[in-house]
């Protein structure tokens, strides 16, 4: 029997992290899963999380593939691919159709005809853009919310509201093809966000919702859900390396003296605390108030119970829990990574990778990319309104 095995790639703007998984099968016939290895490189050829230097990025994923196939001991061939960056971006848009069948009972093709309707809304914004993820938000028969799959229920008329997340088409291609450039085969995509949210939330926060923040090195990328769905995903061009550079302007040091300074590994005299969490603090509410705002604008009934969860390289700077708690006015903590059998993965900023791989693993390999309806894949279905 052949070995089930998947990878996962993500391709940040200061690390490569490559995760390869294994799923097992137990004498009562239940799955488990394993992670054969992982690998880490150093990020070189990007900016914001797009390339600028193709090579120098295909290099690194190389470097970081190597590790992960000494450590597996297997060869990696093809990987799902993680992208992110602040070409992310979202678009909304209501489709509708007229029930078909004479008995008015909904199909899969009028669900299909809705669908298509709204992409057709949303096209014009999709210029330059592809589209990784086509995501029901909220079905209506004759005016009226449906609770669950409207597939056999009964009406005249069929409404639905799309979640589209995109990124920049130029960016996509770029992306895959540093990857096929290390000798590896792109199976499918998925927008980081989404990829972390998949190992880090509990579907009871994303039930009561919740916001899902990882804080990059040059992003913050956020993912909403509300009701289980994910309602929101967007970037904002601002990370921790910002607080690097704005304690190297404030204390008028190298920017490698003031990373050390941010991690508190300098202190005394010369960089008092108090001046320096000053500093960190006030770099981190102007974050939060970019989250907050868009919130806000999402329009959404009610707040979000379940909080803000922080994860990614900056998760640890400072008291970044207590600063987004009062800065939201939500619930607040880092995120849990709850591997703690397996010493392959060290923290939650592994999470984007070690969710693409499990993704991977779960039977259907094809993401909603381009398609509708029937194109949903496993991931996805759970997101059914």
């Amino acid at each position: 029997m052949a070995r089930r095995i998947a990878t996962g790639i993500d391709i940040g703007t200061y690390q490569v992290k490559v995760v390869v998984v294994e799923e097992l099968s137990d004498k009562k016939g239940g799955r488990q899963l394993r992670i054969l290895g992982t690998g880490l490189a150093e990020s070189k050829g990007l900016r914001h999380g797009y390339i600028v230097n193709k090579e120098e990025v295909s290099v690194s994923i190389q470097k970081a593939k190597r590790e992960a196939e000494a450590a597996a001991h297997v060869p990696i061939r093809a990987a799902f691919l993680a992208v992110g960056g602040i070409s992310l971006d979202e678009a909304r848009a209501t489709g509708s159709a007229i029930i078909s069948r004479a008995d008015q009972e909904i199909t899969l093709l009028d669900i299909e005809k809705a669908g298509k309707a709204a992409r057709e809304v949303a096209a014009p914004g999709f210029l330059n853009r592809h589209v990784l993820h086509s995501i029901p938000l909220e079905y209506r028969i004759d005016g009226s919310k449906v609770l669950g799959d409207p597939l056999g229920m009964k009406g005249v008329r069929i409404e639905v509201d799309y979640l589209f997340v995109t990124c920049l088409a130029q960016h996509e291609d770029a992306l895959a093809k540093a990857v096929e450039d290390a000798d590896i085969e792109v199976i499918d995509q998925m927008a980081s966000p989404l990829a972390g949210s998949y190992v880090l939330l509990e579907g009871d926060q994303k039930m009561k919702g919740c916001v899902l923040a990882n804080i990059g090195a040059e992003t913050v990328s956020i993912v909403v859900y509300d009701e289980g769905i994910p309602v929101s995903v967007k970037v904002f061009p601002m990370g921790s390396s910002h607080i690097t550079d704005d304690i190297a302007l404030g204390f008028r040091i190298s920017l490698e003296e003031a990373e050390r300074v941010k991690l508190g590994r300098l202190g005394g005299q010369m960089y008092p605390r108090k001046k320096v969490d000053d500093v960190i603090v006030s770099r981190l509410n102007t974050m939060f108030a970019l989250i907050d705002k868009h919130l806000k604008s999402l329009g959404r009934r009610g707040p979000l119970p379940a909080g803000i969860i922080i994860s990614g390289g900056g998760a640890g700077i400072g008291s970044i829990s207590d600063i987004a708690r009062g800065s939201l006015k939500l619930p607040s903590r880092l995120a849990e990574f709850r591997l703690s059998t397996d010493t392959k993965i060290r923290d939650a900023t592994w999470a984007v990778s070690y969710g693409l791989a499990l993704w991977g693993l779960t039977g259907d390999t094809n993401a909603p990319k381009r398609g509708l309806g029937a194109s949903f894949s496993k991931f996805f279905q759970q997101f059914l309104p």
